[in-house]
């Protein structure tokens, strides 16, 4: 079936952007689909596709030899996959998987790249990106270490509500647990425990935020200093 963009769904960087660098920009994207577990580019291969959601959730995931790949960053409608792309590098260190299935708009990264030369506002808002997933990166390192699992699945929920503007999330046990690189039955008891509370609801692999408020105060602080580094990409002209 052809893919077909949500109503009112647009990325939030390219809506940024001027009119002169936006519509050149969008005459090069087509619309594609994003389907759960779909891979979208393997680490230290060539980048040939940029894309930019429009619905949906994208994580960055490190492969490590003889264990499953684990997250380190989100992406959602604020940002762009293949940002390393704006440093000339071709090729990522990480895995760009879908967690939520969506839409997306992609480019071929050569013509990305030409679309930089003449595009300040792109070159500035995708650096900025850069800064936020490196520092998203390096505090999901020190989270993974310090943190409970109960606390780093509420910030995860968190981090998804933010870039998929969805209550709702299709997401199974199996998958998160791959995600946060712990076991399945950790998953499934920090899950009940957030469940008894009544912060979320879980049935057959829906994820339902029933208590946002209330689900940011069983995170751990590290929601509050992601959300501060992501704000700026709003805030930066």
């Amino acid at each position: 079936m052809p893919c077909r963009a949500s109503v009112n769904a647009t990325n939030k960087l390219i809506e940024s952007l001027p009119s002169v660098e936006r519509k050149p920009l969008l005459k090069e994207c087509e619309l594609v689909c994003l389907t759960f577990h779909q891979i979208l580019y393997e680490p230290n291969t060539t980048l040939h596709s940029i894309y930019f959601p429009l619905v949906g959730l994208i994580s960055l995931m490190v492969k490590i030899e003889n264990h499953s790949p684990v997250g380190v960053a989100l992406i959602g409608n604020e940002g762009m996959l293949g940002a390393t792309s704006v440093l000339g590098v071709n090729a990522s260190p990480t895995q760009g998987t879908v967690q939520c299935e969506g839409t997306a708009l992609r480019m071929p990264s050569a013509t990305f790249r030409r679309l930089l030369l003449t595009s300040p506002h792109l070159q500035r808002k995708s650096n900025l990106l850069l800064y936020v997933l490196s520092a998203q990166s390096a505090r999901s390192a020190g989270c993974a270490h310090f943190h409970s699992i109960e606390q780093r699945l509420a910030c995860w929920f968190l981090m998804a509500h933010d870039r998929t503007g969805n209550d709702s999330l299709q997401l199974t046990h199996d998958f998160l647990a791959g995600t946060l690189g712990v076991r399945r039955s950790g998953i499934t008891i920090a899950a009940g425990k957030l469940q008894r509370k009544k912060l979320i609801s879980y049935v057959r692999g829906e994820i339902k935020i029933l208590d946002r408020k209330n689900l940011q105060a069983e995170s751990c602080d590290c929601y509050a200093q992601m959300a501060l580094e992501y704000a700026r990409l709003s805030v930066s002209n």
